[in-house]
């Protein structure tokens, strides 16, 4: 981890498993330490977690994955990077993967599948930029004020085709809370 701002952090993490928890336990105790409100260090747990996962879910190499532990020469890295802006949270992850991020529809019973959906839905906007050799895909909270959630996708998005569309109004408004119960739950 370096600090190089007071409000800059970031933190390198092999693609494994394990780094899921790490990345959310390291978001809690920095934005506790820049004293950012609960509600938000709540809300960028929940983005860091569906950033993470899929940044260790889809690395670069098309292979198909293991469900137990890599060898380590197939481990890569990413990088989680959270920023304080003048009026928000930036929470970013660099992964090796140079494809952009696909937000999916699921259905209701779905097990997996609504990461994108979530940070769309939690985050005032989200996108992603290519690197030399990977992609960032970012989020932004606002600090101030209470949540309000923006389905818009700032950076390469799907023209909206009215209702129903994967960036139109959630049909379930309970489905964020069950997700947001299993990710406690883990």
């Amino acid at each position: 981890m370096s600090q190089g701002h007071p409000y800059v952090s970031h933190l390198t993490l092999a693609d494994t498993p394990n780094a899921v928890p790490w990345a959310r336990r390291h978001t809690a105790d920095i934005l506790r330490r820049w004293q950012v409100p609960d509600a938000v260090i709540e809300t960028a747990n929940l983005i860091v977690s569906e950033l993470t996962t899929n940044a260790i879910r889809h690395p670069a190499n098309d292979q198909p994955q293991s469900t137990g532990y890599p060898s380590l020469a197939d481990v890569g890295t990413f990088t989680l990077g959270l920023q304080l802006t003048g009026t928000g949270l930036l929470v970013q992850v660099a992964d090796r993967d140079p494809r952009p991020p696909v937000r999916r529809e699921v259905g209701v019973e779905a097990t997996g599948g609504r990461g994108l959906f979530l940070v769309s839905e939690m985050a005032s906007r989200w996108g992603h930029y290519p690197m030399a050799a990977g992609k960032v895909v970012w989020a932004e909270l606002p600090l101030r004020g209470a949540h309000q959630p923006r389905a818009e996708h700032v950076k390469q998005a799907e023209p909206r085709d009215g209702p129903g569309d994967a960036t139109g109004p959630v049909s379930d408004p309970l489905l964020i809370g069950r997700v947001l119960v299993g990710l406690r739950e883990l």
